[in-house]
């Protein structure tokens, strides 16, 4: 390669980073390791949250796909605990030789730097985008027992029940909390938020009585409304639910936030090697694209989004700055 060529790069690579931290790619970097480029043991996907939530529910969709496609076992392991901070430290630091991946709602990356004054991993220095897999709209549900049965009844009961409405959430901070807080100012009550070690109990929570609303990922949700244990009032995204067509999206009830939703990705420790990361990107993309995999998640009002990492790193630069500026506005810390 040429100087000039050698200078154009090194320009290019400093003009990303000027641009977000997210876009400065230094998992572009030679590998911290080098294998040979083959899976060569069991492969884990590794699960912020507890068993039956969006995330679980997506690993444990795929996982027997990856087994087929890779030639190794990929088994999903739950890692809970300090709102996912556990599990991304744990992909963090582990051997970035392609065998262990994150999968997440991203959503809780993007706020971990805003939330938390120190953590111990640096996000757009330990982590590498392989690739997103789905975005699906948020549900907003009440338990049965709430008497309201649409949006403009469940307004009216929350505003006639100030500081009376508990809200489940997966964690303090994450997307789904952050969203119930945007609703509530733009109701002009305060709803009690309830922090729960994941979706999956929190909708455990509400579906029992525990709580009485909650705003969550679609793919674990409508299984509980389509069944009776939740009402629905409410979904995000650009349109209404195939499965739940009564239900309005908030773009019509004029609600906050319209696009928020769960997105859920795939992220490897930065330096794992180039060519099996990108085994990995293509591999999960053959998955998603399984005729039954892709079938069962639209059901649950998943919509495949495995475009690659450059999508996804973007992604991450819009919603750490947008998400950081929502709780900076609110006060909210973790430590």
């Amino acid at each position: 390669m040429n100087h000039s060529a050698v200078h154009r790069r090194a320009a290019l690579a400093a003009a990303a980073a000027l641009a977000a931290p997210w876009l400065a790619a230094p998992w572009l970097a030679a590998p911290r390791l080098a294998r040979a480029q083959g899976f060569e043991r069991t492969l884990r996907i590794i699960i912020p949250f507890a068993p039956g939530g969006t995330s679980d529910i997506i690993a444990r969709l795929i996982a027997p796909e990856l087994t087929r496609l890779l030639g190794q076992n990929v088994v999903v392991e739950n890692r809970t605990g300090a709102s996912g901070n556990i599990a991304i430290d744990y992909v963090a630091k582990a051997a970035p030789d392609g065998h262990t991946m994150l999968l997440t709602d991203v959503g809780i990356i993007a706020t971990a730097p805003s939330l938390f004054a120190r953590l111990p991993f640096e996000v757009t220095r330990d982590l590498a985008p392989v690739t997103m897999l789905i975005y699906a709209p948020y549900i907003l549900a009440v338990n049965p027992g709430v008497p309201a049965r649409d949006a403009a009844a469940l307004e009216a009961y929350a505003r006639a029940n100030p500081t009376r409405v508990n809200v489940a959430h997966s964690g303090i901070g994450s997307a789904n909390h952050l969203t119930a807080l945007l609703l509530a100012q733009h109701w002009g009550v305060e709803l009690v938020q309830v922090p729960y070690r994941g979706g999956a109990a929190a909708l455990t929570a509400v579906a029992g009585g525990e709580a009485q609303l909650i705003i969550n990922g679609a793919t674990a949700t409508q299984p509980f409304v389509t069944g009776g244990q939740l009402r629905g009032i409410a979904v995000t995204g650009p349109k209404r639910l195939a499965a739940l067509p009564d239900l309005p999206t908030f773009a019509e009830l004029r609600w906050p936030a319209p696009e928020n939703g769960t997105w859920q990705g795939v992220l490897v420790p930065a330096g794992s090697p180039p060519a099996l990361v990108a085994r990995l990107d293509q591999a999960l993309r053959e998955a998603l694209a399984v005729p039954a995999v892709a079938a069962r998640l639209a059901s649950i009002g998943g919509e495949v989004r495995a475009e690659g990492a450059a999508p996804f790193r973007e992604w991450l630069a819009r919603e750490t700055a947008t998400w950081g500026a929502v709780i900076r506005a609110n006060g909210i810390r973790l430590d």
